[in-house]
């Protein structure tokens, strides 16, 4: 604390000089930042962007070491924001984040709630000091609580914080009454048409996304610019304008008839909301490569599995970042969950093969997803980090196919260890 005290004297409380917006939950927090950081660009607002993928200060995009920067470093990205311009900033704060005071005494204009799902229990030991880490940010570390609190209500923890004695409160939900809803949306495997309802009107728009998820998502940050005053246009030209999230359901297309989704899920929830916005776009059968991180909460494991194995006609069971852990054995954790279902699946330890083994299962209509590292450009083994990519992974695999031309390449950089 007093080290980031001493920083914010030093630079001249940059903090105070611009509109930062906190996001924080177990899903969603990356997707919903960079709407956020969106609408704020269409609005003609110069704004800064800190992530689990990549840390945007407007001159220059650093990759991110951490979701949420460490103090020190936040204070001085801060300076290095307005210096340049900037008047508003958005931010992912993790619940380590929270938990280790990295946010103290940095005062948010507004704090938005996504949801809260199986995550960090190694770290946390169980929900309710998860939920607990989550709720500082709506209470203020150090400081008086954020303005406004964007809560999600369809989600039985973020009606929980709807008890807070915060300033403001917007809510969003599909399922929930609430003052940012949809009215209604379809969907292609080219994106969706979304019309949502908020306290300023409707706001109308198409969006390259897709998947209920992301519908969540699009809920969440329409919240939190309405809440703050940003016109209807600007966030409905920013919500429209966002092309895509470096591994977040992101195609990888080369001209194979069937669809190939990368995506970071790797928790139970995130896997079962990728794999259900997946079977929307299915025609064929939905083939999924997924596995679990070492030394991380050993409980999702066999969640994860029966996840799999219910929502997937076949389940292609790997490595992740096995760490020092034996991945043999990390396996066999999420085969117990797996095998309950009674429903297809393959082993393969090795990452590419395993999805080089679904690739050549894919016939057309089929949607194959490669889930759990995302935007990640590495994989951490016992031995050492080596570079890996699911994204060059299948374009490799799918030009050795026969495939013609790529497409699309919106792979990118910047990734923080699991």
């Amino acid at each position: 604390r007093a080290l980031a005290e001493a920083a914010r004297r030093f630079y001249d409380d940059p903090d105070q000089k611009l509109q930062l917006i906190g996001i924080t939950g177990t899903n969603g927090k990356t997707t919903t930042a960079y709407l956020l950081h969106s609408i704020f660009e269409a609005a003609g607002v110069p704004a800064g962007m800190f992530g689990t993928i990549e840390y945007r200060l407007r001159a220059r995009v650093i990759p991110a070491s951490n979701t949420t920067p460490e103090s020190l470093d936040l204070v001085s990205y801060f300076h290095e924001l307005v210096a340049g311009g900037a008047r508003a900033g958005v931010l992912e704060v993790s619940s380590h984040a929270l938990a280790q005071e990295r946010v103290w005494g940095i005062q948010f204009s507004a704090a938005v709630f996504t949801n809260l799902t199986r995550d960090h229990l190694d770290y946390h030991h169980d929900f309710e000091n998860y939920f607990a880490a989550k709720q500082r940010l709506f209470e203020g570390l150090g400081t008086p609580p954020p303005e406004l609190a964007v809560i999600n209500v369809d989600d039985p923890w973020g009606r929980r914080l709807l008890s807070l004695r915060s300033p403001r409160k917007i809510t969003y939900g599909r399922e929930s009454k609430a003052d940012v809803g949809v009215k209604r949306y379809s969907q292609s495997h080219s994106g969706m048409s979304v019309v949502l309802t908020t306290p300023a009107g409707e706001i109308a728009f198409e969006t390259p996304l897709v998947g209920r998820a992301n519908l969540m998502n699009l809920l969440a940050a329409a919240a939190a610019a309405t809440g703050i005053g940003i016109p209807a246009e600007g966030i409905r030209s920013g919500l429209a304008r966002l092309t895509a999230v470096p591994g977040r359901f992101e195609k990888v297309d080369v001209g194979q008839p069937f669809l190939v989704i990368v995506d970071y899920a790797h928790t139970d929830d995130a896997l079962r909301n990728v794999l259900e916005a997946a079977r929307e776009l299915t025609q064929g059968r939905l083939i999924v490569v997924f596995g679990c991180g070492g030394e991380r909460d050993r409980t999702k494991r066999p969640l994860m599995g029966e996840v799999a194995g219910h929502l997937s006609d076949l389940a292609v069971l790997t490595s992740d970042n096995p760490r020092s852990e034996d991945p043999i054995l990390i396996m066999n954790d999420v085969l117990v969950g797996l095998q309950r279902t009674g429903r297809p699946y393959l082993v393969e330890v090795d990452r590419e093969a395993a999805i080089r083994k679904a690739l050549l299962e894919a016939r057309e209509g089929d949607v194959v997803v490669l889930a759990g590292k995302g935007h990640e450009t590495y994989q951490i083994l016992k031995d050492g980090t080596v570079p890996f990519d699911d994204r060059l992974v299948a374009r490799k695999v799918l030009r050795e196919m026969g495939f013609g031309v790529e497409m699309q390449d919106q792979s990118r950089s910047g990734p923080e260890p699991r």
